[in-house]
């Protein structure tokens, strides 16, 4: 017995099997193409509601040129203040409103134009100068004749001649 227990400690321990990695690999490569293919579904609005947004969008679209109406606003010829030395900014614009409205919008001219040419008055010369300001400028003013008019019946401000001599 003491043979067999000498031998038996000469012997190495059978080492422990590694552990394979191949399960691991298989899921780390699932987690990344089920990441890939649900960026694809929701990039391509096949998943997340993209069809219903295109389809309300479309109908809109189909609605929009048969209930709208443009509103012309009188010609404004702002003075842009001493600094600018004497000269001024000539304005033409038209409001796109909703046929229903035409005749209360209509009516509100007179506010609109008042609005409008106390904001083109207050605005700095050197901001007109800028070349992404006529976008400010429109959202700006869009905005107080949206309040001016009241409720969403003004859609849209389009302007015809934005020239300053």
């Amino acid at each position: 017995m003491s043979d067999a227990t000498a031998s038996s400690a000469d012997q190495p321990a059978e080492a422990p099997k590694k552990k394979s990695k191949k399960p691991l690999l298989t899921g780390v490569l699932l987690l990344i193409l089920c990441g890939a293919g649900g960026f694809f579904l929701t990039y391509s609005g096949l998943l997340g509601g993209g069809e219903a947004k295109n389809e309300s969008s479309a109908a809109e679209g189909e609605k929009a040129p048969a209930d709208i109406a443009f509103v012309p606003i009188q010609p404004l010829v702002v003075s842009l203040g001493p600094e600018a030395g004497g000269r001024f900014l000539h304005f033409t614009a038209q409001l796109e409103v909703e046929k229903a409205a035409t005749e209360e919008v209509t009516l509100l001219l007179p506010r609109v134009v008042d609005v409008l040419n106390g904001y083109l008055r207050a605005v700095d010369t050197q901001e007109l100068s800028d070349r992404n300001a006529l976008v400010r400028l429109r959202a700006q003013m869009l905005r107080r004749v949206q309040l001016v008019a009241g409720g969403q019946k003004v859609r849209d401000l389009l302007i015809s001649e934005f020239v300053i001599n």
